[in-house]
């Protein structure tokens, strides 16, 4: 069973709701270069080791998106790499608490 995140800017609302994790374009080039992609151009699913993240379709710039956890054994240290180096907030569908990675471990 796969287990669901929502992943989002860590800065706060703007007047118009929340704020803007980047451009469609930006995430999805740099997200790549952490083997983290589209099985074909212009998809909403990117696919990564052990997850799989979903865009919201047509939403540019990003505000959301879901993370699923597709093979446990691996998925932790790329969702921490990935956490780190965009600074995104990780929150648990199931509990809403935020995942906090702190020296490579993740708590919640």
């Amino acid at each position: 069973m796969s287990h669901h995140f929502v992943i989002s800017s860590q800065k706060p609302p703007t007047e118009s709701g929340m704020s803007s994790m980047g451009s469609r374009k930006d995430i999805i080039a740099e997200l790549g270069r952490m083997n983290t992609y589209p099985e074909q151009p212009g998809e909403d699913v990117l696919w990564g080791p052990g997850i799989r993240m979903e865009m919201r379709p047509g939403e540019d710039p990003l505000k959301q998106m879901l993370l699923s956890i597709v093979e446990e054994e691996i998925a932790w240290l790329v969702i921490a790499r990935i956490t780190r180096a965009f600074n995104w907030r990780i929150v648990d569908v199931e509990t809403g608490e935020e995942i906090v990675f702190d020296n490579g471990d993740a708590t919640a």
